[in-house]
């Protein structure tokens, strides 16, 4: 009997397929994260890493992969067999990628298998512990008076560079931007009063914020931080600016045959319905989402739609 390439593709998946309604796992998962061990993206994988041991009585490995904007992940990820045994701790830079290099490695809407969006972070506009800044319009008031006034982020296209130029519109204001290699440096910066603000995530700074170090004046957000009930949202402050919250997610390469992701979705969010888990992402700032493959899907053209919008208007290119 001639087979058809249409039926030889299909002959071809179905040992995924069966593998992922039998034993799946039967051995370690992997787990890439496109960033340096101990940053917010490793620390978000991590929170999971031993309630899934738990359920899946097998090893979730994590590979810290970091470089080029998570896309050396991405592309390992991509290449891989949509089995189940190697996931993928994403970030919003699959959103933002498309929208500031010129080309990928990849296919950011064919190549990858949306699973799970596990939570976001809030973006916060933070100035330093000896800045005269109380709220918002004060520094408003202070760019206008000083135009060019200087605004930190931890690099080019992140989620702090996107803020302070939608700040920028809704202000009415002229900023520098001064991109750092990471969150560390450049809030390091403003703490010691070279640089009067940033935009920076919240889960990565939190502790020095609790400790008042840096001082924040709203969130970049649509809601309030349970961490900070106090502080504004830019709305709120007069400013309303898009939300620019990073979030966390798993993917998976495209393929993955819908048993597995079936699995693989009610794991994650029955976890993130559990208290424990939940108390340890709030504390770190972060807010839960849970948002399942569908809506995953459907954020993903939209978003980058957006931030490429941002990034055309605000001139964010890389080669």
């Amino acid at each position: 009997m001639m087979l058809t390439r249409r039926s030889l593709a299909a002959a071809a998946l179905l040992p995924v397929a069966a593998h992922a309604q039998g034993a799946w796992p039967d051995r370690p998962v992997r787990l890439l994260v496109g960033f340096p061990a101990g940053g917010p993206t490793d620390f978000a994988a991590r929170i999971l890493q031993d309630p899934l041991q738990q359920l899946w009585g097998q090893p979730l490995v994590i590979e810290n992969r970091p470089g080029a904007s998570q896309m050396i992940a991405a592309e390992a990820v991509v290449k891989s067999p949509p089995d189940g045994y190697t996931l993928m701790l994403c970030t919003s830079n699959l959103t933002t990628n498309p929208a500031v290099f010129s080309r990928l490695p990849y296919d950011t809407i064919r190549d990858f298998t949306p699973i799970v969006v596990i939570y976001s972070s809030p973006t916060v506009l933070f100035t330093g512990p000896d800045q005269p800044y109380r709220t918002v319009r004060d520094v408003v008031e202070a760019a206008k008076r000083r135009p060019g006034m200087a605004a930190a982020s931890s690099g080019v296209a992140t989620s702090g560079h996107f803020a302070t130029e939608m700040f920028m519109r809704a202000a009415g204001v002229e900023l520098t931007h001064v991109p750092y290699r990471g969150a560390m440096p450049a809030v390091q910066d403003v703490i010691g009063g070279r640089v009067p603000i940033t935009f920076s995530t919240l889960s990565g700074v939190i502790a020095l914020a609790r400790d008042g170090k840096l001082r924040p004046l709203a969130i970049a957000a649509p809601r309030r931080s349970k961490v900070f009930p106090e502080v504004p949202t830019m709305a709120e402050a007069g400013f309303p600016i898009r939300d620019t919250s990073p979030w966390y997610s798993f993917v998976a390469p495209a393929g993955l045959p819908t048993p597995l992701l079936d699995r693989i979705v009610a794991d994650v969010q029955g976890l993130l319905q559990r208290p424990d888990v939940i108390a340890r992402i709030e504390e770190s700032g972060g807010v839960v989402e849970g948002e399942g493959p569908a809506a995953f899907r459907a954020r993903i053209p939209r978003e980058i739609a957006i931030n490429t919008e941002v990034a055309r208007a605000a001139n964010i290119h890389i080669e």
